[in-house]
């Protein structure tokens, strides 16, 4: 049974648990799903529609581990302080559900620094990160979807 659970795990990249109860073996598959943004904050909407995406894969789906990273441009996504009209949405606001639901965020430095916003307080739990942690999270991720 053991080589069994080897052979998935190693054709099946993934996170797992499993417990025994009464020599019964449950599996939980956990999909990683990498998204990447992009685009500016507001302007267009691939921002907006990038956490719509995050916020419903985290809703209608227990099993499946989100991580997020902003590149270029969309590292004005996680400045704090966003102040939109009545009616309008507001990314901080979603940044923040999909962090309180277990998903994980970061904001490329390189690009950070390049916007002149080096020093700049980003939104709690975000924080700046490297090419390199976006090659890792790549490389364990089962689907990468960038907007």
């Amino acid at each position: 049974m053991e080589s069994l659970l080897s052979i998935f795990f190693f054709f099946r990249k993934l996170t797992s648990k499993y417990n025994r109860y009464n020599n019964v073996i449950f599996i939980v598959c956990i999909m990683n799903v990498l998204i990447i943004i992009n685009d500016a904050s507001y302007g267009t909407e691939k921002a907006f529609n990038a956490l719509r995406l995050t916020m419903t894969l985290q809703k209608e789906h227990k099993d499946v581990k989100i991580n997020v990273f902003l590149l270029a441009d969309a590292v004005t996504c996680a400045i704090p302080g966003q102040k939109t009209p009545e009616g309008y949405y507001n990314l901080e606001r979603m940044l923040k559900g999909v962090i309180k639901k277990g998903g994980e965020i970061k904001a490329c430095g390189a690009c950070l620094d390049a916007r002149g916003l080096k020093d700049i307080k980003l939104i709690e739990s975000i924080n700046r990160s490297t090419m390199s942690q976006l090659a890792q999270w790549t490389y364990g991720a089962d689907k990468v979807i960038t907007f």
